[in-house]
């Protein structure tokens, strides 16, 4: 064997020892899109059904850390991949019936909002207090989401992933955005705090205001929940009422149900009369009125009289309103519709959901949509057309608000059934498309939370569930299973008066919204001022360049 020896030039000896620190820094520069991600799973992790409300605050903690003290397009994909991994696994419901591209799609655009706050928060984050600037363009972000496109997706707000936490009172102040812009604030100022401390261990010099005001960032949110506390009560104003919450459930889980539609009346009005059975032999109390599900009677019953005479009897049998969910046609055009019928007049009031579904109720986009997959256009045929009016019955004395399904994701579509006089709230729904997937138990938080935003008890009857009575105060008194047909009956308080956030309305909103701008505003033109500023040295301008975050 011949041995050949082979001599090592200092270009061989050093690529080892060079690799090593630009391996170090490309995995370097991927930490702060990890960690992106990471805190958005987190922020998903603390919505419903699970009850760890308080990962808010460290998911946000994460987002600071890998935004403050960046460029706006840094920002941009941050904040897009805090949304990927914030949404994606939120949203996944939405494609357990249509497939996946429907839901990677959802969240993608969505995701863009939140790479645009992203960006923003980049721009103000190293303003003086900038966990407040940074709230604030997080609930801007949210107000436009829930504006654009197609009317809006408000699914995913902070305020919404609270039912169960300390921050839930502040519901009653200023309604979603003050409840969202509190939990925000807290999480960067938790970041702040620990930044700061941090950096104090190591300089051996503490910035005591900087201190002070990120010690503010987390207690002042906190403190003002705890005073918002005096403002959530379940007691009665205006006397009670019995309400009965009727689960049919439906013959198949999925879209099929829809083509099952005499099918699913006939499991309402079934558990209708096994409720008036119980009733009569003493078992549960007698309700005042009835509550039916969303798309409980997909038959019309103007067009159907059979339908008509289901309903009919089983209003005959409880011997109390009934208001039904039903699809109707109405010169040439067709409403999703609650009808209130009477067990001796019929039919006496309804009201037409307002807010209807994009790429549910509606299709938008018809012709691209078709061209990517026509089966998506066959499963909605027809639009369905918005009502324009607040819907409240008046059930035997008690005045309802109704807010269908979708609708308890919109601020006003709530907020004006209580202006209108509404004593208590009904959300009708119909979740059987989404299987036994989070959705449910994500759109049922959100009730909890307008419970406390408009003081008023809140019932959810599902068509599979889960139904539920909820108090004013947030709390679930009552609650079905998923997929069983049942009924709730209770005795439940009736309130007159207002929150702060009911007389407010949008107005949090537009003041979180102008603070957002002020923000942006000031760290815009901090910049501009520092590229224009010839006399500065260039290191001087670097520095005022990464202030303003641009």
């Amino acid at each position: 064997m011949t041995v050949t020896a082979t001599s090592v030039g200092p270009a061989d000896q050093l690529e080892p020892s060079s690799a090593s620190p630009a391996r170090g820094a490309r995995l370097k520069r991927l930490v702060p899109a990890v960690v992106a991600v990471l805190s958005g799973v987190l922020l998903y992790i603390s919505f419903p059904p699970r009850t760890l409300w308080w990962l808010a605050l460290p998911a946000f903690a994460g987002l600071g850390w890998v935004l403050r003290g960046r460029g706006w397009k840094a920002g941009l994909g941050l904040g897009y991949l805090f949304g990927l991994g914030f949404l994606l696994p939120l949203l996944v419901w939405t494609g357990v019936e249509v497939g996946s591209l429907p839901w990677l799609a959802l969240s993608a655009v969505e995701a863009l909002f939140i790479a645009l706050v992203g960006a923003g928060i980049a721009a103000v984050s190293r303003l003086p207090v900038w966990p407040v600037w940074a709230a604030a363009v997080w609930i801007a972000g949210e107000a436009a989401r829930a504006r654009v496109p197609f009317g809006g997706f408000p699914w995913g707000k902070i305020a919404f992933g609270q039912a169960d936490g300390v921050f839930l009172p502040l519901a009653a102040v200023g309604g979603t955005p003050v409840l969202g812009f509190a939990v925000v604030l807290c999480g960067f100022g938790l970041y702040e705090t620990v930044r700061l401390a941090l950096e104090g261990r190591r300089t051996r010099v503490l910035r005591r205001g900087a201190a002070s005001a990120a010690l503010l960032s987390m207690a002042v949110p906190v403190a003002g929940a705890l005073a918002a506390r005096t403002l959530v009560h379940d007691g009665a104003e205006d006397g009670t009422a019995t309400v009965a919450v009727v689960q049919g459930n439906v013959p198949r889980l999925g879209l099929d149900f829809n083509a099952q539609r005499r099918a699913v009346l006939d499991y309402h009005a079934r558990e209708t009369e096994r409720l008036a059975a119980e009733v009569k032999a003493g078992r549960k109390p007698r309700p005042d009125f009835v509550l039916w599900p969303e798309n409980s009677s997909d038959l019309d019953p103007f067009a159907y009289a059979d339908a008509a005479y289901v309903i009919d009897q089983a209003a005959k049998s409880i011997g109390v309103p009934i208001s039904v969910g039903s699809v109707v046609e109405r010169d040439g055009k067709l409403y999703n519709e609650q009808i209130l019928w009477d067990p001796a007049k019929g039919p006496t009031q309804t009201y037409d959901k307002r807010r209807t579904q994009p790429f549910g109720e509606f299709l938008p986009l018809r012709s691209l949509v078709g061209a990517i997959n026509s089966d998506w256009t066959e499963m909605a045929r027809q639009d369905f057309s918005p009502g324009t009016k607040p819907g409240v019955f008046t059930m035997a004395g008690t005045k309802v608000g109704l807010a269908t399904c979708y609708e308890a994701a919109f601020d006003w579509a709530v907020r004006d059934t209580v202006t209108h006089g509404a004593q208590m709230i009904s959300v009708p729904s119909n979740n059987a498309t989404f299987d036994r997937s989070e959705m449910t138990y994500q759109q049922l938080a959100m009730s909890r939370v307008r419970a406390v935003e408009h003081s008023r008890t809140v019932t959810v009857p599902v068509t599979s569930g889960v139904s539920a009575i909820i108090m004013p105060d947030g709390r679930i008194t009552q609650r079905t299973g998923m997929f069983v047909a049942d009924s709730l009956v209770q005795k439940v308080p009736l309130r007159s008066s207002t929150t702060p956030a009911t007389d407010l309305g949008v107005l949090p909103e537009i003041a979180l919204v102008l603070i957002a701008a002020g923000g942006l505003g000031w760290a815009i033109g901090a910049g501009v001022r520092g590229r224009r500023a010839g006399d500065v040295p260039p290191s001087a301008r670097g520095a005022s360049t990464e202030a303003a975050g641009v």
